[in-house]
């Protein structure tokens, strides 16, 4: 059970309070697992359809000796539509099939699931994992190249009295501008600027950081601009892991609200396990 300090809205140290939320092993490569399964992706696949909507299958017969049959008078066997009716023949063009044209594609690519899933006790890790980045000074230089060669003085995890939810923005934001100091505070606060080249055409004219996560508790109620603000009960291992650990900071009340949330989950987890072993003894028996 580790130390850690509660700053005030001053950025002063205030208390202490005693957690292992912030103590466990950094498991990169679950980190990563968890992070490819959260990520919202665009369905990559042509319609379902595509080429198939026509009137091919059925209008022409393939029977020998019938009338409106393309058998036996020297045609393709290719599915055909009926375009015309005048004359003998009939006027057939091919269709459906992907060599002819306006016919479907080949072999497409297909969407075989929309979702990646993953095991509850590995989501629980990579999240302890992310915590443990955010409470590690070479994590973050590593996450951020403006750091490098630079030593960090303040204390990390950052932990803020939950006072300071209900403070004014500008009290809010020089209280974080003396408790990170010049280097991080230039990291902290999102800046948005003009894109440069054709991207501005192209529907992307402004590009930003990402800026700090703050983690409030899940009573807690805040927004601020230049800043993302996320609920502990919505804390995902994508807000914190994006190509190293972001920068965050917390309310004493997110880090009682997380160790609710992973204590909980992990009681579920020793009671499937405890059914699961009452039932093998059972078997045994």
């Amino acid at each position: 059970m580790a130390k850690l300090q509660i700053l005030d809205v001053n950025g002063k140290k205030s208390k202490e309070i005693t957690s292992n939320l912030f103590d466990s092993e950094i498991r990169a490569d679950l980190v990563q697992k968890v992070a490819e399964t959260e990520k919202e992706k665009q369905p990559y696949a042509p319609f379902l359809w595509a080429g198939m909507e026509t009137s091919a299958s059925g209008n022409v017969k393939h029977n020998r000796h019938v009338w409106k049959s393309d058998r036996g008078k020297g045609l393709s066997r290719y599915p055909k539509k009926r375009m015309s009716d005048k004359g003998e023949r009939f006027v057939w063009v091919a269709a459906v099939i992907p060599g002819v044209r306006k016919g479907r594609r080949a072999h497409p690519p297909k969407i075989l699931r929309a979702d990646l899933k993953i095991n509850k006790k590995e989501k629980i890790l990579a999240l302890l994992s992310c915590l443990a980045m955010t409470s590690s000074k070479e994590e973050i230089i590593k996450k951020y190249s403006s750091l490098a060669n630079k030593e960090l003085k303040l204390s990390l995890p950052i932990i803020f009295d939950s006072k300071v939810i209900n403070a004014k923005t500008k009290d809010l934001f020089t209280s974080l501008k003396t408790t990170l100091g010049e280097d991080l505070w230039n990291i902290a606060i999102q800046e948005k600027e003009i894109r440069a080249g054709k991207g501005k055409k192209r529907n992307r004219r402004y590009k930003s950081n990402a800026g700090m996560l703050l983690v409030i508790g899940n009573k807690e109620e805040r927004k601020i601009t230049g800043i993302d603000v996320v609920k502990a009960n919505e804390l995902k291992v994508l807000d914190i892991f994006s190509n190293g650990a972001r920068l965050t900071a917390f309310t004493e009340e997110a880090v009682k609200d997380l160790e609710n949330k992973i204590n909980g989950t992990g009681k579920k987890v020793e009671k499937k396990e405890e059914v699961n072993s009452k039932k093998s003894k059972e078997i045994k028996k």
